[in-house]
């Protein structure tokens, strides 16, 4: 016994291959998937019985179930007689219930034979003038419409199938929208391989208004361009780094460059004070550099691959998250850290690399103010806190007290830092993340204090030249203008 899977091409008969033509005329009984296709009428009728599951699609309640349904049938078949079954364009272009019968042909022992036909591919390179081998992505558009973020490297085209309705193509358009502008020019192309094709110009945001759209319409999305891709950056630093690149660039380690990730970090950072979004994409691509360069050092030292870090961290992210991909429940954001930092904790002792005591996870190299916060955080969470914010206040009185009475440099620069920590303490209580309060209040003094200077070169004079009380005023009209 045989199963010979059979393509059956875009539609039209001219497009059927000899060898499908004979393999349907020598069967006995050949199984449709569709009946609903332009070359069924025209197949070779002597002797041969044709059985279709089109009814497969009205009575059951979605595709997963029919595509289960006709690999039952046509495996049961396979296991008495000779079996062929025909599918819609190549048996191996988004063509479902082929794959799922190679597998349990494979389990069952069962021969299979392909007889290939045209796709939907083929057609469409003729109706869009492309070569399929300058990068052309070919994906199913039901994978894309079921996910946030698309699967695709902008700096070339895509070809999606099965854009079969309406709703298909609003859920694409929106996946789409996470990389691609609302604007941009994509191509809807309907009835490929057909005498009715129709290949349709509009903007990405329009593609769910088409009246075309049918079970043979596909959707074409040229290359973004401008090297808009993730891979176009790592070959720009792979190529940075090899011996015909950089000198500079080949000369870095992962400790050379340590200045640099902490100095973007911080430029990121402004950009976000500052409110400047160009500025923002910007910053963060050069915080974006610093890693990508790392890796290639990894790369080239052979100590781990760009592949290694997306899978760490996406794997990471899913297991935190078991809220979004798992079964538990997480109905705030409070609740979300706390199953994390479980987590976490539980990841160590799984991996053996348990910290041996509680603040040790929380980076040495932090800045002081941020680290000050992040030790008592944590030390809060097994109730080594203030019972109430009054006895932080007095605490407060009592260090600035100290410092007060504090005789010696030393002793006064002590009791400062004992005053400064239990600032950060009061800010906890207050919901106040101090890095950010202190970072905010500086970029108010430099505000005010740029409107003094600026105020004060209109006049040809110098700050020094001006009392204190003048400055002053110049301060307060600052601060009245909303500086």
């Amino acid at each position: 016994m045989t199963l010979t899977i059979v393509g059956l091409g875009p539609g039209e008969l001219d497009d059927l291959s000899r060898k499908a033509f004979r393999t349907l005329k020598q069967a006995e009984m050949v199984y449709l998937r569709t009946a609903q296709h332009g070359c069924v009428s025209c197949l070779p009728q002597n002797d041969v019985t044709y059985q279709a599951f089109d009814d497969l699609y009205e009575t059951l309640d979605d595709f997963e179930q029919v595509y289960e349904t006709i690999v039952s049938r046509i495996i049961e078949a396979a296991g008495q007689r000779d079996v062929v079954y025909a599918v819609p364009g190549d048996p191996l272009v988004g063509e479902s219930t082929t794959t799922r019968l190679l597998a349990a042909a494979r389990e069952k022992d069962i021969p299979v034979e392909i007889v290939n036909g045209i796709s939907f591919v083929e057609p469409s390179l003729r109706l869009l003038g492309i070569d399929a081998l300058d990068g052309l992505q070919v994906l199913d558009a039901l994978q894309i419409a079921a996910m946030h973020h698309p699967p695709i490297n902008p700096d070339y085209a895509a070809l999606l199938g099965q854009v079969y309705s309406q709703n298909v193509a609003s859920d694409v358009k929106l996946t789409l929208m996470n990389q691609y502008p609302d604007d941009f020019p994509v191509q809807l192309i309907h009835a490929a391989g057909t005498p009715d094709a129709v290949v349709e110009d509009l903007p990405l945001y329009e593609i769910d208004r088409s009246e075309h759209i049918s079970h043979m319409t596909s959707l074409f999305v040229p290359a973004l361009g401008e090297m808009a891709s993730f891979e176009q950056f790592q070959e720009i630093i792979a190529h940075l780094r090899a011996p015909e690149g950089c000198p500079w660039d080949r000369k870095q380690t992962h400790e050379s460059l340590r200045q640099f990730m902490i100095e973007e970090a911080y430029e990121v950072l402004d950009a976000i004070e500052s409110g400047d979004t160009d500025s923002l994409y910007e910053e963060l691509g050069d915080l974006l550099l610093q890693i990508v360069l790392h890796t290639q050092i990894g790369i080239d030292d052979g100590e781990f691959k760009m592949a290694d870090v997306l899978r760490y961290v996406n794997a990471k992210m899913i297991r935190r998250h078991p809220h979004v991909w798992g079964d538990v429940d997480a109905d705030d954001p409070d609740q979300v850290v706390t199953n994390w930092e479980a987590l976490k904790r539980q990841e160590k002792a799984d991996n053996g690399k348990q910290d041996e005591y509680l603040l040790d996870s929380i980076p040495k190299g932090l800045p002081a103010l941020l680290q000050a916060y992040q030790y008592q955080a944590r030390a809060a969470k097994v109730n080594f806190d203030w019972p109430q914010v009054d006895d932080v206040i007095a605490k407060v009185r009592e260090e600035m007290d100290e410092v007060l009475a504090a005789e010696t440099p030393e002793h006064q620069m002590e009791e400062m830092g004992d005053l400064l920590f239990v600032l950060v303490n009061w800010a906890r209580w207050l919901k106040v993340e101090p890095e950010t309060a202190l970072r905010e209040a500086n970029q108010k003094f430099y505000r005010r204090f740029q409107y003094i200077e600026q105020q004060v070169r209109a006049t040809n004079k110098q700050l020094s030249d001006h009392t204190l009380a003048e400055l002053d005023a110049l301060w307060d009209e600052a601060k009245a203008n909303g500086l």
